[in-house]
């Protein structure tokens, strides 16, 4: 406190400038464009920034380092402060890093109202906290405390001219709207910006740099290659770690002829590649997107390898009591049998496709087993599979089995007990992503609707075609064992899988939703258990009729009462950012490490991720690997993905994937290298020797 005394002291301020903030980089003060204020009036106010030679300072997105001035105001009660109005940027480039921002001198200008009931003779105080990073070879953050006094008068009265030539400097670079089309979408050699509108022509373009608002969409260091054509123009934008369109709003800058520079403020529809002089012609196919073909290929693939993979095991606990149950079965009963079950699989995939499709059109970031990342769909799936094995142990029954495995095939409750199955084989698969399967959700997502939904019927298809040529095939069937006694005591032991798997989802939901989510859950799965126990006391004649159906409906609606809270649990604290082990992934600081010219590896994860958790436990967590790491000075960066998380979700869709589990090693001075799904210690120590 005596030192910020000291600042305010040492500089008395005049009316329209604040104290000054001094070092040998940076001068720095508050200013307004009014030496007096009136009453109701509207001004602006501004940050500003005299540079000494050859530093700069930011942009709202900085690019490759540094960071945007950050200001927090301290106002009397009506006075209203804006938000940044922020002047166009020019981008610097130091070796391979590039920055967006300014040099010399910068105001970034506010709007402050003052209250219609301000009373002249009266002073308006305004107080202000700021930071902000001033960089050359080296960037060096400063901070400063300001107050601003402005009198109030019955007439407002202008700054001095020096002021109002600073604000002037901001006002040459405001952004203006542009008067032109333009539209932003994937193209052979990156991300296509076409602009299209009169006055465009080789003279009045010369030059041309489109800053995004948003960090990432474009590599900030690469060259934007420029094409010109009469009232149209093309820049080709190398894509960044977030290349998405949609985030792709910014400003573009404009050089003319005569070197004079003008600023636009873009918004970018999301749309073709394709440029003005090809509007009627193909598209041409995302640099990093795969053939339809390769896409269906690994879709197919990926559907086969997820039935061998961790998260799976309860499925194929449901599919081996319902094989059981065909053995006895006659030939058409068996083929429907796999029929149906495909049917639900190829169902329950194309579901998943539309809604993965409509929200993304919403503009929400999601991906594959985006579903886990709701605590209430954790705990409905943990009670879900508590019932399923509590109705395998024979607590109750349910009609032709809810998992499928009921005896009667042939009727019609067989046949939807299959299909059933099927749909429940895709919801609790979804937490992992097998080989192949992640190139292939993350074209099919970029990629036409129709494409993407033939794709995630192809990974159904993969999935399915187990059961189905089991099905098809009744000489197969025929092999298996007889019905006998044998079927009962296997139900009862596929049990367990359904209860290890609601136990591993109380703990997915416990990373998620904290002790308070968990006490909602426990406090469900003991009235699933209760509700089942008096089902089968109704089945049993040991109560009345109604016992069942009243159960049942008490049972649901104290799930349904438990559900808001649920949903509004607070979530776990998020981890700290660096541990001994690993740093916590933000993209700001792998560009920073790769700026450095450090090796990175980072592994994307979540709780909800079984096969995640075992490549820790079997892998990464191995003295070999750790030892390669630390031979090889690699940074480990964690992400969780456990909730939903837009900066994950941005990088993996910088790779075309949409799930988990993911892993990317970056070399020093090399391109990245992106690492199977499923990890043993050669890969991962050959990978890091690169």
């Amino acid at each position: 406190m005596a030192l910020m005394l000291a600042v305010l002291k040492s500089a008395p301020a005049a009316a329209e400038e604040s104290n000054l903030r001094q070092s040998p980089r940076a001068t720095v003060s508050l200013v307004s464009d009014h030496a007096a204020v009136s009453p109701g009036q509207t001004l602006r106010v501004g940050l500003r920034q005299r540079l000494a030679p050859h530093w700069h300072t930011y942009w709202k997105n900085p690019g490759d380092a540094g960071s945007p001035p950050n200001i927090a105001f301290e106002t009397p009660p009506g006075v209203d402060v804006g938000p940044i109005d922020w002047p166009g940027p020019d981008r610097f480039l130091v070796g391979p890093v590039a920055s967006y921002g300014y040099e010399n001198e910068i105001v970034f200008p506010m709007r402050l109202s003052i209250p219609r009931d301000a009373r002249p003779g009266s002073q308006v105080v305004i107080a202000a906290n700021a930071d902000w990073v001033v960089c050359e070879k080296e960037c060096i953050p400063e901070d400063g405390s300001f107050r601003l006094v402005l009198p109030v008068e019955a007439a407002a009265r202008p700054a001095k001219a020096a002021i109002l030539a600073a604000f002037g400097i901001a006002d040459a670079r405001k952004p203006q709207p542009a008067p032109w089309k333009a539209a932003l979408g994937a193209g052979t050699s990156g991300l296509q910006l076409r602009i299209s509108g009169p006055g465009i022509s080789a003279q009045t373009v010369r030059a041309a740099l489109y800053f995004p608002d948003t960090w990432g969409v474009v590599d900030h260091a690469a060259a934007q290659s420029l094409e010109v054509k009469q009232d149209a123009l093309s820049l080709t934008l190398p894509k960044g770690q977030s290349p998405a369109p949609g985030a792709a709003a910014g400003v573009l800058m404009v050089t003319d002829g005569g070197g004079q520079k003008r600023w636009f403020a873009m918004q970018p529809a999301a749309g073709s590649a394709a440029g003005p002089d090809t509007e009627s012609g193909p598209q041409a196919p995302p640099a990093s997107a795969l053939p339809l073909w390769q896409m269906a290929a690994f879709a197919f693939l990926g559907g086969v390898i997820l039935n061998l993979m961790p998260c799976v095991f309860p499925v194929l606990a449901i599919k081996a009591t319902a094989v059981a149950g065909m053995s006895g079965g006659d030939r058409r009963a068996v083929r429907l049998s796999g029929v149906f079950y495909t049917l639900g699989v190829l169902a329950a995939f194309m579901a998943l496709a539309l809604a993965l499709l409509a929200v993304r059109a919403g503009g929400q970031a999601v991906g594959w087993g985006f579903q886990f990342q709701s605590p209430l769909f954790v705990a409905a799936m943990c009670w879900l599979m508590l019932a399923i094995g509590l109705n395998l142990s024979g607590v109750f029954e349910v009609g032709g089995s809810l998992a499928g495995a009921g005896q009667q095939l042939a009727d019609r409750k067989g046949h939807a007990g299959s299909f059933f199955t099927g749909l429940l084989a895709v919801v609790v698969a979804t937490p992992c992503t097998a080989p192949f399967m992640g190139a292939a959700i993350g074209s099919a997502l970029a990629a036409p609707a129709g494409v993407s939904l033939l794709v995630f019927a192809m990974m159904g298809l993969g999935l399915a075609l187990p059961f189905l040529l089991l099905g098809l095939f009744p000489a197969v069937a025929r092999r298996l064992p007889r019905p006998g006694m044998w079927m009962l005591r296997l139900r009862q032991a596929m049990a367990f899988p359904m209860y290890a798997t609601a136990a591993w989802l109380l703990w997915v939901l416990a990373q998620q939703a904290g002790e308070s989510g968990l006490r909602l859950a426990l406090a469900g799965s003991v009235l699933v258990g209760l509700a089942a126990w008096l089902v089968g006391l109704g089945q049993q004649g040991a109560g009345k009729p109604w016992w069942p159906r009243g159960a049942a409906l008490a049972g649901v609606a104290a799930l349904a009462a438990l559900a808001p809270g649920l949903q509004d649990a607070a979530p776990q604290a998020a981890p700290s950012r660096q541990s001994a082990q690993f740093e916590a992934y933000s993209a700001e600081r792998l560009a920073s490490l790769r700026a450095e010219g450090k090796p990175v590896f980072v592994n994307m994860t979540a709780a909800w991720c079984i096969t995640c958790l075992v490549n820790e436990r079997t892998t990464l967590s191995t003295a070999a690997v750790k030892d390669a790491m630390r031979a090889r000075q690699v940074v480990y960066m964690k992400g969780d993905w456990t909730n939903r998380d837009p900066a994950i979700t941005a990088f993996l869709r910088s790779f075309q994937r949409d799930g988990l589990p993911f892993y990317v090693f970056y070399p020093a001075g090399k391109d990245a290298v992106v690492l199977p799904p499923v990890l043993t210690e050669s890969i991962v120590t050959q990978t890091l020797t690169q």
